[in-house]
């Protein structure tokens, strides 16, 4: 997404660009604090920023028909984890939202999305949900899969589901806003018309996944909705956020507005 403007190929004005590498988890926490100008996000996590930021109509993450996937050591039914631990990947975290949803009360255990493996091989959990690469991966591992909840939801609503968003803060008013999201399209695109190269650049920020899993996984959250979200994109936010509101997991929903 970024490769782009990394390479200054793509200018938004005569800004300096500073990229910070981040888990999602940190990047979520840095935006409740306000530090960040422009920031990836979660879809849930921006439910607690709606004052401080405006989501861009380009750089969302959305699987159409696939998502975060519930693993576990054995074979068994979602229900059968009411009143289980159940690792999560952090507490804002969209799959975080998506298992509230879909599934019985659970004990969550917050685990670095790096560790949510371990902690299942090792029984410190019942389940887990794998983000990230680690959909891909999982099979390796041995683990089984119980749930998909990007294939709950697609059945359910026929529409993508949006897992990560990115924002941009209100202070620096629309005029500049809607600049940055157009930048950031323009970025994309010289990605896409520029894979190979492109793709070589974001496996450094990788975490030691191969070429080929790299590729499957970029394709996979990198594609139309990423460039424009559009009306389907936009109405499938306000559904995860009104599916959150009915669930009582959220007070309020915030208002959806692009850039």
């Amino acid at each position: 997404m970024f490769y782009g403007l990394a390479k200054g190929k793509v200018k938004i004005r005569d800004f300096e660009i500073e990229h910070v590498m981040a888990d999602i988890q940190t990047l979520n926490e840095r935006a409740f604090k306000r530090e960040l100008e422009v920031t990836a996000v979660s879809a849930f996590a921006f439910t607690q920023m709606a004052e401080d930021y405006w989501i861009m109509k380009t750089g969302a993450s959305m699987g159409e028909g696939y998502g975060p996937i519930l693993v576990a050591p054995e074979p068994m039914k979602p229900e059968n984890l009411k009143g289980k631990k159940v690792a999560i990947p952090g507490v804002w975290t969209t799959a975080f939202l998506l298992a509230q949803i879909y599934l019985p009360s659970f004990e969550p255990v917050p685990v670095d999305f790096a560790n949510v493996f371990e902690a299942v091989k090792t029984g410190k959990v019942e389940a887990g949900i794998i983000i990230h690469e680690g959909q891909l991966t999982y099979p390796e591992t041995g683990l089984h899969k119980i749930a998909d909840f990007g294939q709950l939801w697609f059945a359910e609503t026929g529409l993508p589901l949006p897992l990560g968003l990115d924002v941009v803060r209100k202070d620096l008013g629309k005029a500049l806003a809607g600049e940055i999201s157009t930048g950031l399209k323009k970025s994309i695109e010289y990605g896409f018309a520029h894979e190979p190269a492109a793709l070589d650049y974001a496996l450094q920020f990788g975490r030691g996944i191969g070429t080929a899993t790299g590729r499957k996984f970029v394709q996979m959250y990198v594609n139309d909705y990423t460039l424009d979200m559009g009306q389907k994109g936009e109405r499938a936010l306000k559904l995860l956020f009104d599916k959150a509101a009915k669930k009582g997991i959220l007070k309020t929903k915030p208002e959806v507005e692009l850039v």
